[in-house]
């Protein structure tokens, strides 16, 4: 293993849980995120020789994850029917059931709105989520407002 490849296994190491809990988000189950998973690491890998660390290397992270997850999500939706949603709490207590639902609400919205209630949900601030999607943290604001509204409508 040179170089290269060790820095890239301690990046993925580092950053695995948040790059899962993108795939999860946009995946509709356990093996779907699975597959966006190995799609997002391949994107990482083929970008990680020209990352120079002028970003934020989680920053870096989640712009990569969250464009290939849209990317597949805008593929999958030109070429396939919706498939339901499976059970991803299989608990029926009243905090999974409010999980659930609140999951299966997220999977309704948009691609881009998605991204961003997943970065406010990963306590990011306003800044952050601005710089990774690319608006102005007031935009940010802005569609919080609107999605959450949303969100309560459904």
């Amino acid at each position: 293993m040179d170089n290269n490849e060790r820095e890239f296994s301690l990046l993925v190491k580092k950053h695995k849980e948040t790059i899962y809990t993108v795939c999860l988000m946009f995946g509709k189950d356990q093996d779907e995120a699975n597959d966006l998973m190995q799609e997002v690491l391949i994107k990482l890998w083929k970008g990680f020789g020209t990352f120079r660390g002028e970003c934020d290397e989680k920053g870096w992270i989640w712009r990569i994850a969250m464009n290939t997850c849209i990317t597949q999500d805008r593929k999958k939706k030109l070429n396939t029917t919706e498939v339901p949603v499976d059970n991803l709490l299989t608990d029926s207590t009243p905090e999974n059931k409010q999980m659930k639902m609140l999951h299966e609400r997220i999977q309704k919205l948009q691609p881009f709105d998605r991204a961003i209630v997943l970065l406010w949900l990963e306590d990011m601030s306003y800044d952050e989520i601005g710089a990774i999607v690319g608006i102005s943290s007031k935009n940010v604001s802005v569609r919080l407002v609107r999605i959450k509204e949303e969100l309560k409508k459904m």
